[in-house]
């Protein structure tokens, strides 16, 4: 299973804080805004070349993660 600090990395002194891409200052929302304007992962990998494919699959892999544990907690 893939590790939340694996693709993720939050730190104060980049980008504020929000929670980037690890070794970019590509925030993660970004993917998130793309993929609700209606684009494509590849288009998000388009326009921030320093993300991985595998770093974006993660990441949605961790959000739907996410999602659910919340869902079957409630």
């Amino acid at each position: 299973m893939i590790q939340f600090s694996e693709v993720v990395v939050t730190d104060p002194e980049i980008q504020g804080g929000e929670p980037v891409f690890r070794g970019t200052r590509v925030p993660v929302r970004a993917l998130l805004d793309h993929l609700a304007a209606g684009f494509t992962v590849s288009d998000f990998l388009a326009d921030f070349p320093g993300v991985k494919r595998e770093q974006a699959e993660a990441a949605l892999s961790l959000a739907g993660d996410s999602l659910r544990d919340r869902a079957t907690a409630s």
